[in-house]
């Protein structure tokens, strides 16, 4: 109960802001190349549950729908890199966040077609938990391209997570942490 007060505490104190950023992101976004400014991607969420993640498109129309790590740099817009390294192209899950799809804090949720990781994560009892915009796995730098250390990772948050540990991922990540995933 404590963690779902917190996301929806800081999603609404955060909604206002990101509706500016959101704005004019999509207008780089526009600026910057064809196609559409948001896209939807089908993640596994708790309970290996499909939903809708939305986040603004950083690479360019055509590019395969996979995993960042199993992308070519090339793919990734001018915009889109500046995006991915602010992250702000992640703001639009504030909305999976309101709707209860996702907590700001947990496991990024991955795509269908990434069974490792999923049968890692499954074996750990990751599912048992809401995805998250940011986890440990994420500040520490470890992304999906290393599935069985990432469901330890996460794994091990499921089993200890705290508010005051929340906290510090949220902060870390502002100011900064992590890298996302890995583009090649």
């Amino acid at each position: 109960m404590a963690k779902r007060f917190l996301d929806l505490l800081l999603a609404a104190a955060l909604f206002p802001l990101a509706v500016v950023v959101l704005a004019v992101a999509a207008l780089a976004v526009r600026l910057d190349s064809p196609g559409p400014v948001f896209f939807r991607q089908e993640r596994v969420g708790r309970g290996r549950r499909p939903f809708g993640l939305v986040k603004i498109r950083t690479m360019a129309i055509g590019t395969p729908n996979v995993a960042s790590h199993e992308v070519g740099t090339a793919s990734i817009t001018r915009t889109g890199a500046f995006l991915r390294r602010t992250k702000i192209d992640e703001l639009p899950q504030i909305f999976s966040v309101l709707s209860g799809d996702m907590s700001f804090v947990g496991p990024r949720p991955c795509l269908p077609s990434q069974t490792e990781l999923i049968r890692e994560r499954d074996a750990r009892g990751v599912y048992a938990a809401l995805p998250g915009i940011t986890g440990p796995a994420q500040v520490a730098g470890v992304d999906m391209s290393r599935p069985v250390e990432l469901a330890e990772i996460d794994a091990r948050y499921v089993r200890e997570r705290t508010l005051v540990g929340d906290i510090r991922l949220i902060v870390r990540t502002a100011l900064g942490g992590g890298a996302g995933d890995a583009v090649r």
